[in-house]
């Protein structure tokens, strides 16, 4: 109650009074300035900054600003396309032709995107700002138009999609403080990236500002009214902020590439990483550890990491350890590193504000806390209690922060979970996180909370990650953050935070970790079973299956939730959880191969089942299924009592990865998914790296159609380090009775140097 008046005496003394406010728009044209890529358009009131890059990513400013400095841009802005000009167009406007896209601006300050061939994929109409007369940031506001058979994707971690039906998405990382299900919105994870499919083109746009703010979206309709399309809209509302936009035009593969080049690589984990996880808020002591994991190795189970959480903390405060219950924690993490598993520490980001606390007084030697308009700490309420925020938007903190993770090597951590970063403080009333008029360094330029607060995670990750690689230069570093923004890539993945158990809450699942694969987050997944509550033996089979094919497969649940070990579940259950964990052992090398391939190219792991065809509706509108990479297609069952379910298949033969039953697509097949097993599916001629009965690498591969190839890559890695392996090719095809195998180098075509084992052979195609 304290903190949340607190909150609220500082707001009101330290944010500037609106008052007035004087609306413009850009106005009419006046004249252009031709420069690198694009250049300057000018308005009576306004004028528009225009690049097209190298990547063919667009840029568009209004108010003339660049697109830096900002916080998603990984180094310097890519150079200028030369090819690109600015020339006059009809009725007064002007256009920008380019290889992918063609930006037309109409002389009142509409901003249009085409394809080459001159069809409209979005339409900006001129924007709307707010300015107070006294001074301050300018509300403003942006509507759009696109084809009326565009869907929308994207917006950061949303539990209702991954396709977002119409409605209104804020764009504040919020901590809903409780479980969650498919009707709560905001998350941890807000994003301004959208991906927008139609028939014409895909395109990804993204508005370049932290601040708060809303987006509407409505789906158009085909021969609405008289006959007549009616146009999608997206209308954009923001707080604050510059408003400027990149459009990215393609294919899903060439748009996610390009947005990687901006953005920045994904991080690589190490390969523990893509095993499986097992943690729980609640473990207690060390002895415990060893109970769980003595469970997972007396019944044959596969286990890469234990995560602790608060309660191994000393009073929980961060970089500390409970040496009563955790007396010897680097001797536990020794013991479990021998055995193949290793340890994660939770990590947040406030501090106890209590003179004696390590953490605390270097902190305030530093001046790394964030401070109020009169120049005192922000106090908020967290675990520990009474605590200050490090302020991440300042180099210097940062270096500060990451240093700290030296306690965590030394007491044997080897990977770290970031949480309560949105950043959190709670309250009675009001919103859970700091005053917006906190103030910020924002890297020396200065503001205040309300531009700070949805970059404030990616500020705490990239200081974990910069000063991990100065601490373990030889090791991947292995982090995942509840919160984040765009560029959150580069410094690790992300999970979906308090997932409700329950049904809703594992179809809430799938979406949150498509949504963040297609804004270029390409590594996350759930809590398996959910957060809260005790799932049943059938919801929790169903939700281990589902994580058994997610980049993060991780259990874990609250401190008041039911146990989540998989032999708590009965005979049954654990029977075929253990099925689901060894074939997770065995596509461990396509993980991997995944993880290189997200890192070069951008690609998420799990994929929409429109990945390759987002031109094919009936692949557009299914969100109960996916691509995991280009070779499988996953088919979890996500409704209670389900023994078969409905598959769309794109394009193509695919195999029942158990039966080896073949199905043509497009097109829609009913698959058995009794309770042992959700169905899987191999496309034909896919080339799938595995881990053989001896540890070693072997290549399975699924038979192509006659007449038809196929093919697949391969990234063999190490585990760890920073050498980057070669991407092996691989093609298959028929050879008169054979199915051939043959690896492409720069020598030509060679034997595979891995044993290979063909599967369909035998199979008939079933028709649909």
């Amino acid at each position: 109650m304290r903190a949340a008046w607190r909150r609220r005496r500082a707001d009101a003394t330290g944010l500037p009074r609106r008052g007035a406010e004087r609306a413009r728009v850009p106005g009419p044209v006046r004249g252009v300035e031709p420069g690198p890529g694009g250049g300057v358009v000018r308005f009576t009131r306004s004028e528009l900054r225009i690049m097209v890059a190298v990547n063919g990513a667009v840029f568009w400013g209004w108010d003339g600003v660049g697109p830096e400095p900002s916080y998603a841009l990984a180094g310097r802005c890519p150079e200028p396309d030369p090819r690109a000009v600015l020339e006059p167009d009809k009725d007064g406007g002007w256009r920008v032709v380019a290889e992918r896209a063609t930006v037309v601006v109409s002389r009142h300050g509409a901003v249009e995107v085409r394809t080459p061939g001159g069809v409209i994929l979005r339409r900006d109409l001129p924007p709307r700002w707010w300015e107070p007369v006294a001074g301050g940031a300018a509300r403003w506001m942006q509507r759009s138009e696109v084809a009326a058979d565009a869907r929308f994707f994207g917006l950061g971690g949303r539990a209702a999609g991954p396709r977002l039906r119409d409605g209104q998405y804020r764009l504040w990382n919020t901590d809903p403080g409780q479980a969650f299900g498919p009707g709560d919105d905001p998350l941890y994870l807000t994003m301004p990236v959208q991906m927008v499919v139609a028939d014409a083109a895909t395109h990804l746009v993204f508005h370049d500002t932290s601040w708060d703010g809303a987006v509407t979206l409505r789906e158009g309709e085909e021969g609405a009214g008289s006959g007549h399309d009616r146009a999608g809209t997206c209308e954009l509302r923001m707080d604050g902020g510059p408003l400027r936009c990149w459009v990215i035009v393609g294919t899903p593969a060439r748009v996610l590439h390009a947005w990687a080049s901006l953005t920045g690589a994904a991080a690589l984990p190490p390969a523990w990483a893509l095993g499986h996880h097992h943690a729980r808020w609640g473990f207690g002591s060390e002895q415990e550890v060893r109970r769980i994991v003595a469970g997972y190795q007396e019944r044959g189970l596969p286990l890469d990491a234990v995560h602790l959480d608060i309660d191994h903390y000393d009073a929980h405060q961060v970089f500390t350890v409970d040496r009563e219950h955790f007396p010897k924690l680097p001797v536990l993490a020794e013991e479990l590193r021998r055995d193949g598993i290793r340890l994660v520490s939770i990590v947040d980001p406030a501090v106890k504000a209590e003179p004696g606390n390590t953490v605390y007084d270097s902190g305030l030697a530093e001046d790394a806390f964030v401070r109020d308009a009169s120049g005192r700490l922000v106090r908020g309420v967290v675990w520990p209690g009474e605590s200050v925020y490090p302020d991440f938007t300042h180099a210097r903190v940062r270096n500060w922060w990451g240093g700290l993770y030296e306690e965590r090597l030394a007491q044997g951590f080897a990977g770290f979970w970031h949480d309560m970063n949105e950043p959190t403080s709670f309250t009675a009333f009001g919103e859970s996180t700091l005053p917006r008029s906190a103030r910020h360094s924002l890297e020396g330029h200065g503001g205040d909370h309300r531009e700070a607060h949805n970059v404030y995670a990616l500020g705490m990750a990239r200081a974990a990650y910069e000063g991990l690689r100065e601490l373990a230069p030889q090791e991947r570093p292995f982090l995942f953050s509840r919160s984040g923004w765009a560029g959150m890539q580069r410094y690790g993945g992300s999970w979906s935070g308090d997932v409700a158990t329950g049904w809703p809450g594992l179809r809430a699942s799938l979406s949150l970790v498509m949504g963040l694969g297609l804004c270029g987050v390409p590594y996350s997944g759930p809590d398996v079973g959910g957060f809260d509550g005790s799932p049943s033996p059938e919801l929790y089979l169903r939700w281990f299956q589902l994580g058994a094919y997610l980049p993060l497969f991780r259990t874990h649940a609250s401190l008041r939730a039911g146990r989540r070990e998989p032999w708590e579940f009965g005979d049954e259950v654990l029977k075929h959880a253990r099925v689901a964990l060894g074939e997770r052992r065995r596509l461990l090398p396509y993980f991997m191969t995944l993880a290189h391939l997200a890192r070069r190219t951008g690609a998420p792991y799990v994929r929409p089942v429109w990945w390759g065809a987002p031109e094919d509706r009936a692949l557009r509108d299914c969100e109960d299924a996916f691509l995991l990479g280009d070779c499988l297609l996953v088919a979890p069952v996500l409704d209670h009592g389900a023994d078969r379910r409905a598959v769309q298949l794109p394009r193509g033969r695919w195999y029942d990865t158990v039966t080896e039953e073949a199905f043509e697509g497009p097109g829609q097949v009913l698959l058995d998914a009794p309770l042992s097993r959700i169905p899987v599916l191999a496309r034909a001629g896919a080339v799938v790296p595995v881990r053989g009965a001896d540890g070693g690498l072997e290549l399975e591969v699924w038979a192509p159609a006659r007449g038809r190839g196929g093919g697949g890559l391969v990234v063999p890695d190490a585990g760890d380090g920073w050498e980057e392996p070669e991407i092996e090719r691989y093609v298959t095809r028929w050879e008169g009775r054979d199915v051939v195998v043959r690896r492409e180098g720069e020598g030509g075509p060679g034997e595979p140097p891995y044993p290979v084992r063909v599967r369909g052979l035998g199979s008939h195609v079933t028709d649909h």
